[in-house]
């Protein structure tokens, strides 16, 4: 099983899959390896699956969300390892859910802004709110990546690996020169304290700060700020 599990995330890192998929096919895999293991696999018929994952719905209340996950890292298994023609497609895939997200108003984005005493981490809270950035996005932008000629901010290799532009404000732009000044970043525009990336982590646990400081009684995340951005341009 090793073996196949070291063949599985090769291929994995051979077709691009970011490092967070390849933690959760992998981990998925061995759950469905751990479930069959009295079983061959190569051998396991479409309805042995899906009993398999009506089990996990019954018993550990999966969400939609993990459930297709898990349906994509078996699916991986047969059709890119054993390379077989898509039977497996079969499998039952539950109707997506579409819910409104949930965001904050524009004032409660500036007791956020305003809770932050430090350069840094307010242009990174501000820039994730004006430019709607995922929080990787956030951490990969480069010094080089903000266009002050044509107001625009390159986002590199975003979500699907596909480059895209969003807007840079002048309020933006006139904070992140005071910033540029003062921190002198090399290469990325937000770096650690040794250099090199700034940490996502660390990107969460600002907000988190922050939010706290601004007496908000509410799980704001950076994806949340994201969604604010595109409900206010609405």
């Amino acid at each position: 099983m090793n073996d196949v599990l070291k063949k599985y995330k090769e291929l994995l890192i051979q077709k691009r899959y970011s490092n967070n998929t390849q933690r959760i096919y992998c981990n998925y895999f061995k759950d469905f390896n751990s479930y069959f293991k009295d079983n061959d696999l190569d051998k396991l018929t479409t309805e042995q699956i899906n009993n398999y994952i009506l089990d996990l719905i019954q018993s550990k209340n999966i969400s939609i969300s993990q459930q297709n996950q898990r349906i994509n890292a078996i699916k991986f298994y047969y059709e890119k390892i054993l390379g077989r023609n898509k039977q497996y497609y079969a499998l039952h895939r539950p109707n997506k859910e579409y819910k409104l997200p949930k965001v904050l108003s524009k004032n409660e984005v500036k007791k956020i802004l305003d809770s932050c005493n430090n350069l840094k981490h307010y242009c990174i809270l501000l820039l994730i709110y004006s430019a709607g950035l995922r929080r990787s996005e956030l951490i990969n932008l480069k010094v080089a990546d903000i266009n002050s000629e044509r107001m625009i901010i390159n986002i590199i290799g975003a979500k699907g690996k596909k480059d895209r532009i969003s807007l840079l404000s002048d309020n933006t732009l006139r904070i992140l020169r005071k910033y540029y000044k003062k921190y002198q970043p090399k290469e990325y525009l937000f770096e650690g304290a040794k250099g090199g990336k700034y940490s996502p982590t660390s990107v969460t646990k600002i907000l988190k700060k922050a939010t706290l400081k601004a007496d908000l009684q509410k799980n704001v995340t950076p994806h949340k700020l994201r969604h604010t951005f595109a409900t206010h341009l609405l």
